[in-house]
């Protein structure tokens, strides 16, 4: 069978052709996503057990995240949807000093892992991907299944308000279509883009903070908080010149 007939049953075709066609791989070195990345890891850092430990990078992409970690020491098993993207962090792995313990594509919903065998599980993708809150339900679950009993789990969600202020930021709102995306973003938290920019995303959901300390405490699971990621600095449109001074990025990640 060839790749992309490989993807897990169920998910969804939109979010499959965006990750086929955008450069996931490289999203994080870019712009405003420096900041996501720096703080990701940030707090990862500030809550993680110091390796060795056992990382499950559920939703992994092409390895931002997990080759960051397997050069720290942890045993890093990395799991996507996205062939393309497995296919590229097992490339990437090939080339590290410290390579993967292993990639393959999954389900978040569905996870091919013992139970309570994981330190660590990361989430930073799945969540906003899963629109029916029953998925997400079942993907907490499966968290909470493989995690040893006082492990972690790092989740990420995207903000109810993320398109809303985008679209003021790079001025998109004048864009009946956009505007339309808004304003169901704003009404139920279920984006989705008819249009063929990729700027626009893919199907998602967006999640007020309230709805994923919730989601996060129903799968059984203690909750030790919820953080903004980004903050305001995202919406900078100077950020990536002030990410690379030393003074001014201390700012930003405070």
């Amino acid at each position: 069978s060839t790749m992309s007939e490989a993807r897990p049953n169920g998910f969804d075709p939109a979010i499959a052709d965006f990750y086929e066609r955008t450069a996931e791989e490289a999203r994080l070195q870019q712009g405003p996503f420096q900041l996501e990345e720096a703080r990701t890891r940030e707090l990862i850092h500030r809550f993680a057990p110091p390796p060795p430990a056992t990382v499950l990078d559920v939703g992994g992409a092409a390895g931002a995240y997990s080759l960051w970690l397997a050069a720290a020491g942890y045993t890093v098993h990395l799991m996507d949807a996205a062939p393309r993207l497995v296919a590229e962090a097992e490339r990437r792995s090939g080339l590290a000093e410290r390579p993967l313990a292993s990639c393959r594509i999954g389900d978040a919903r569905a996870l091919d892992v013992p139970d309570a065998t994981t330190d660590i599980v990361l989430l930073l993708g799945p969540l906003y991907h899963l629109t029916d809150a029953s998925d997400r339900a079942r993907a907490l679950g499966e968290v909470s299944r493989v995690l040893k009993p006082g492990s972690w789990l790092f989740a990420a969600a995207i903000s109810r308000y993320a398109s809303a202020l985008d679209g003021l930021a790079r001025d998109l709102l004048d864009d009946p279509e956009f505007e339309r995306i808004v304003q169901r973003d704003l009404k139920d938290g279920q984006h989705r883009n008819p249009t063929e920019r990729m700027d626009y995303f893919t199907t998602a959901y967006f999640h007020r903070p309230e709805e994923l300390a919730n989601e996060i405490q129903d799968a059984g699971l203690t909750l030790q908080g919820v953080y903004g990621i980004e903050g305001p600095g995202w919406i900078l449109p100077d950020i990536a010149e002030r990410m690379a001074d030393p003074q001014r990025r201390k700012a930003l990640l405070r």
